[in-house]
């Protein structure tokens, strides 16, 4: 893989180098970014997935990216079609993760209004990291209680589940970065927010058509979020980039 910008180089360590950038802690809440992949003409799904769409290159940024965090931030429906399980690391990416004072792994946190989650699956049936799930006080009583048992649970907001507030939970509970996959939905609500401090998106080398959502889809923010280009690295003919929200 290489770099492009700036230094042009090559880069041997794809996890050391996304480790050393800097993301300093915002004043309440975990330093948050977004991770992604698209095609040229906008798709972050083919076929309901984004398997397709990656590459080698993207897959070493995905798990650097996820292994940064202190946990991984993902709505349910990204977890059911993408059949989420529990974060793996590398023994490598876990000694640098003590290293930098973290846990071996970093548990996902999952955003649901309604709680419609498969408790069977593999992502709740592992206690090491146990897993979040991050909900309002509108979701269903008799739904939160099964969650209970196999998740735990934070409750932001009344009838929708409140962000802003869900961040500073987590921020209690320690987590200083969170790495969101998405999806579209979650992305927009975030942004829509100004929760969004950092946003890796790989650009696939495909043109797709169909419907596909695009990275982020939702309220319309008061204004466009401004941001500014921090890297980029090719490798298999994607274009990996960093932008570092403006502020």
């Amino acid at each position: 893989m290489r770099r492009l910008w700036p230094d042009p180089t090559e880069v041997d360590d794809v996890d050391a180098l996304i480790a050393a950038e800097a993301r300093p802690l915002p004043v309440g809440r975990p330093w948050l970014l977004v991770n992604m992949i698209a095609s040229l003409d906008g798709a972050v799904t083919v076929e309901g997935r984004s398997g397709q769409l990656g590459r080698p290159a993207d897959r070493a940024v995905f798990f650097a990216l996820r292994a940064v965090g202190d946990v991984v931030l993902a709505g349910a429906g990204t977890v059911r079609a993408e059949g989420y399980g529990p974060v793996r690391c590398t023994e490598a990416q876990r000694a640098a993760r003590r290293a930098r004072g973290q846990v071996d792994l970093p548990p996902i946190a999952v955003v649901t209004r309604s709680l419609q989650l498969n408790l069977d699956s593999p992502l709740f049936r592992s206690e090491d990291p146990r897993p979040i799930v991050v909900t309002c006080d509108a979701s269903p009583v008799e739904l939160r209680r099964s969650v209970t048992e196999r998740a735990d649970v934070i409750v932001a907001g009344e009838d929708d589940v409140d962000l802003p507030a869900a961040m500073g939970e987590l921020a209690g509970r320690g987590f200083e970065v969170v790495t969101c996959e998405g999806g579209p939905r979650l992305n927009g609500d975030l942004v829509a927010a100004d929760l969004v401090d950092e946003w890796d998106l790989t650009i696939a080398p495909m043109l797709v058509g169909d419907t596909s959502e695009r990275s982020a889809v939702g309220p319309r923010p008061g204004a466009p979020r401004g941001c500014v280009l921090d890297r980029v690295l090719e490798g298999d003919d994607l274009l990996l980039g960093r932008w570092l929200r403006a502020r």
